[in-house]
């Protein structure tokens, strides 16, 4: 996962900011979907940053373990800001892994390395969705109560508030799953600050890695653009929609070979 590096005091403000907005706008049934999506995001950003954590350590930087990040405990991994940005803006960060390239074993170059622990993160969260894609199959052959009151919510025939337990579980089981394809997608486009930026460094030629410092502030700005603009949606969703559909294709004749 990446870091801002913006004062947290204006962040803190932004969030206030976008809350008041999203509250007085949302609604009850707003407010209720917003608390089921918590879950999922608690699951996308802890595993993910205890990858991050688990790889440098792995690879022999005992820094992660020092400062308590080799947990899936969630307070050790989510950055307050980072979080309610993700639940009601969709697009947030967790508390980054710290490490100390120095400190690798010397197994890979400094390099390669560096992309593993970046990688990380990502490639978690793409094994995580595939899992819960799998529950969500399971879920809709062996109970279809979960699977109907679901639908009737998502064509807009019943509200949340009349969302039984069974259709609760089925929308925090697919949600999970969605979030995380999100997640490691968006996580891999390679623009810093993004673990994509770091995987990318490690293929770049001398040459190219030297320019990609050089303007690595030109990045970041290009990438508040992308994302203030809107234009990140329409570069990310059809790729997240062709993962999706990808995974939930593997999944289905997996299952169909055991059922």
């Amino acid at each position: 996962m990446f870091n801002f590096m913006f004062d947290k005091k204006t962040l803190t403000i932004i969030l206030i900011v976008i809350l008041g907005l999203w509250v007085v706008s949302a609604g009850t049934e707003g407010i209720l979907n917003l608390l089921l999506t918590i879950p999922a995001v608690l699951i996308a950003l802890t595993f993910h940053e205890f990858a991050h954590a688990f790889a440098a350590y792995k690879l022999g930087d005992e820094t992660p373990r020092l400062q308590g990040r080799l947990n899936l405990n969630p307070l050790s991994h989510i950055d307050p800001v980072g979080f309610v940005f993700l639940i009601v803006a969709k697009f947030g960060w967790g508390k980054p892994v710290e490490i100390n390239p120095r400190n690798f074993n010397g197994k890979y170059s400094l390099s390669k390395a560096e992309a593993i622990v970046a990688a990380a993160g990502p490639i978690m969260n793409l094994v995580l969705a595939f899992i819960f894609l799998i529950a969500v199959q399971l879920i809709t052959i062996f109970w279809p109560q979960a699977t109907m009151q679901f639908y009737l919510y998502a064509t807009g025939q019943i509200g949340i508030t009349a969302l039984g337990w069974p259709g609760i579980i089925f929308m925090i089981v697919s949600s999970t799953a969605t979030l995380n394809i999100g997640l490691g997608v968006f996580n891999l486009i390679p623009l810093p600050p993004l673990d994509g930026s770091k995987v990318l460094m490690h293929f770049l030629p001398y040459k190219g890695k030297e320019w990609f410092y050089r303007n690595e502030q030109l990045f970041y700005i290009l990438f508040l653009v992308i994302f203030i603009t809107g234009l990140s949606s329409v570069i990310i969703t059809p790729v997240i929609s062709a993962v999706f559909t990808g995974m939930n294709w593997v999944v289905a004749k997996l299952i169909g070979l055991f059922i």
